[in-house]
């Protein structure tokens, strides 16, 4: 049978799943019937759903949890996290209820700037091109008013047009690098309406004063946006560390050097901002943020120096230990799935229904909460104590444990190391 197919857009819902089963899948009926164990049953509520995307055929859920006793600059937040990952939730809440009692998280927003750019190629004089840029940069920005003239009522709009040299990288390489404000959208379609414009004015522009012509390569927002930054940070006198038998200047002193491993080592590194990761994208999934953009900035962001490093950074000084993150997030609180799908409007109300600013500080505190756990589990107990307790019910649905066996073997492993093969182990002796 030809696995290939013309018009597969065209079929219908039922028509596409009934194809991909016959095409693809051995066992139809169970295929057929798990795809469909995930439609709505509001009719409505599937439609929109459906209509997120394309070719849709079925719903893929992810769990959304909440982390609790955020405080953040005096408020306390219920943070909403939707992750796939065991004891991610966990280790958020636990840092939280850990950094409530010692003052919370101190957030600022740096600078809330967004970048996009028309690239394009030119082979004449690069003085000719940058007076006839001089020359025409307001009419950019006049053509693009009825696409900014929203944006611009409520205090955002086009920061400023530059014109950048690229030619020592490719040969007749230019942009027009520009530089946004778009308040609590996030902005995409917004930049690229506006990057479009000032491609089409530039080339009409150009085929009447210059003398060589310029090439429109693609106009597209950036998102490595290193002035869209929001920093997060702790910190409280060494011995406010001690919890329970660890001693907190040895805690403080691991925990450093710890942090000062992902600085210099990228192996470690990229480990290490992984966790962060695992925070911040939790929360940009529960209130309809792009996380590959935010994954994507936020990696770029840590090897602006040359070098992968760590996002966060900790030192130990006059007594006080400080635990801190500057990290680049482009996020929005209106438009796009924000407006559209019903959780994330429900995540954005647990939140207080934030402005971008204030999502952006959440966010960060998540990472750096994340952060914290990871590290002071890494620096105590070990990763795996932690987390493989809370994959055990991972485990146990892997074998279609009932009830009982759940809490018979959830006790036994209260008092027994959690490994893969010993939860298999305790099934068989139990069933046995």
């Amino acid at each position: 049978m030809s696995k290939s197919i013309s018009g597969f857009s065209k079929l219908s819902k039922s028509e596409k799943i009934d194809w991909i089963v016959s095409t693809y899948l051995s066992n139809s009926d169970i295929a057929k019937n798990t795809i469909k164990q995930y439609f709505n049953t509001d009719k409505k509520l599937q439609q929109l759903h459906d209509e997120f995307i394309e070719n849709t055929i079925s719903n893929y859920y992810l769990p959304l949890g909440v982390a609790p006793n955020f405080l953040i600059n005096g408020i306390t937040y219920a943070v909403p996290m939707a992750i796939e990952e065991s004891s991610v939730v966990a280790a958020a809440s636990k840092a939280a209820k850990f950094w409530m009692d010692r003052g919370g998280f101190k957030t600022t927003v740096i600078s809330t700037t967004k970048i996009g750019q028309v690239h394009f190629m030119y082979e004449g004089a690069v003085d000719d091109l940058r007076l006839f840029f001089n020359s025409i940069k307001t009419k950019l920005i006049e053509d693009s008013k009825p696409i900014t003239k929203n944006m611009e009522m409520r205090g955002g709009g086009i920061i400023d047009i530059e014109l950048r040299d690229k030619t020592e990288n490719i040969e007749g390489y230019y942009q027009l690098h520009a530089t946004f404000e778009t308040l609590d959208a996030m902005g995409a379609n917004f930049i690229n309406s506006c990057l479009e414009q000032f491609a089409k004015t530039f080339k009409a522009e150009a085929e009447d004063t210059l003398d060589s012509p310029v090439e429109v390569i693609m106009s597209i927002l950036s998102n490595y946006v290193p002035d869209c930054l929001v920093r997060a940070e702790v910190s409280c006198e060494i011995e406010a560390l001690s919890e329970g038998d660890i001693d907190p200047e040895a805690f403080a002193k691991r925990f450093v050097q710890a942090v000062s491993i992902a600085e210099v080592e990228p192996h470690r590194a990229v480990t290490h901002n992984k966790g962060i990761m695992n925070g911040i994208d939790a929360v940009v999934l529960a209130t309809g943020n792009d996380f590959r953009a935010i994954e994507a900035g936020v990696h770029a962001y840590a090897s602006k120096d040359g070098k992968y490093k760590s996002l966060t950074h900790a030192k130990v000084e006059d007594g006080i230990f400080s635990f801190w993150m500057e990290v680049p997030l482009a996020l929005g609180t209106v438009g796009g799935l924000t407006s559209l799908h019903p959780l994330v409007k429900v995540s954005l109300d647990i939140l207080g229904k934030p402005k971008a600013t204030e999502l952006m500080q959440i966010v960060a505190v998540a990472g750096l909460a994340q952060n914290f756990a990871a590290l002071r589990s890494l620096t105590t107990t070990g990763i795996q104590e932690g987390h493989m307790k809370m994959h055990l019910m991972n485990i146990l649905n892997q074998f279609d444990a009932n009830s009982r066996e759940k809490e018979a073997i959830v006790n036994h492993f209260k008092t027994h190391t959690v490994t893969h093969s010993a939860v298999v182990e305790a099934i068989n002796k139990l069933r046995a």
